[in-house]
């Protein structure tokens, strides 16, 4: 299988997964609904999901038992984006090519969305139509919430609105990406190899060293790509970061050396994969994918 297949396949089932998890109808409010259910389903790449499949593959776990999981962090990942979109925060008018959520609805609407679909993650993970060991759906709730909060996505998220404007070194950028992309990124990973319900304690060590690389290529190929895709290829407006005057990789470095930086970080990830075997080859080509990815 090639890893666009297994891509689709993972698109596929996780995608099922969700429309069996949201709501289709509501008695209280078919608008919050329908802004919901528009906000996961437009277009999205499931990069997140797939690692969830792809790190519980490489511990010997099944597609079923990592479920949860992937919707969890997909449905928080979607949150996330309606909230990041706000005119509070980075008042996007497009997201994957699309009228953002506040812009297809309404700015309220939006907001109950982003919540909304936060605590959908964590029913999904706590739904008795999956049989999970009640320790193992614990681990998961906790890395989830750990991953999302202060400590996680949403501190990071706060740095980078107090840093536009400002100058930070290669390290405060580190830190700032390594919350506001990199732990969600880390939690899939874990979650998915946690979901297994036999992971070792080496095992979740070289994975979160693996995931760490990703998530900061991941971010760095962002960076990449505000300044070097277009509009309609990137679903989002192009140079919306340099727009806003927020620092970069690519500000901080220059093209050429972000390239360099995400081609290293690639290489860390893959390495860290060593004792796997075969069972991380779809890890291995997903840390290839995320600084190869166009959009």
């Amino acid at each position: 299988m090639t890893l666009l297949e297994y891509i689709k396949g993972c698109r596929n089932r996780v995608d099922e997964q969700l429309k069996s998890i949201l709501p289709d109808n509501s008695q209280v409010s078919v608008r919050l609904v329908e802004a919901m259910s528009y906000s996961v389903f437009n277009g999205g790449k499931r990069i997140r999901p797939i690692l969830v499949y792809a790190a519980s593959e490489a511990v010997g776990g099944q597609p079923a038992q990592a479920d949860p999981a992937a919707c969890s962090v997909e449905l928080i990942h979607a949150y996330s984006l309606v909230h990041d979109d706000l005119p509070a925060m980075d008042d996007d008018d497009l997201r994957r090519g699309k009228p953002t959520c506040h812009k297809a609805f309404d700015e309220a609407t939006a907001i109950l969305a982003g919540d909304a679909l936060q605590t959908l993650a964590f029913e999904a993970l706590t739904s008795a139509d999956h049989d999970l060991p009640d320790p193992v759906r614990l681990k998961l709730v906790r890395e989830l919430a750990q991953a999302s909060g202060y400590a996680g996505m949403c501190g990071g998220q706060s740095m980078d609105l107090n840093s536009v404007g400002s100058p930070l070194n290669q390290e405060q950028l580190q830190l700032m990406h390594s919350h506001k992309t990199g732990t969600l990124i880390r939690a899939s990973v874990i979650m998915g190899a946690l979901s297994s319900g036999h992971v070792e304690s080496k095992q979740l060590t070289h994975l979160t060293r693996y995931a760490d690389a990703i998530g900061l290529a991941f971010q760095v190929q962002d960076d990449i790509l505000d300044v070097t895709a277009d509009t309609e290829v990137l679903g989002k407006q192009q140079g919306a970061d340099l727009a806003l005057d927020k620092p970069t990789y690519v500000s901080l470095m220059g093209l050429d050396g972000a390239r360099e930086l995400a081609g290293s970080l690639c290489q860390q990830a893959i390495h860290s994969l060593e004792s796997f075997g075969d069972r991380a080859k779809i890890l291995r080509q997903m840390a290839e994918y995320v600084i190869q990815r166009s959009h």
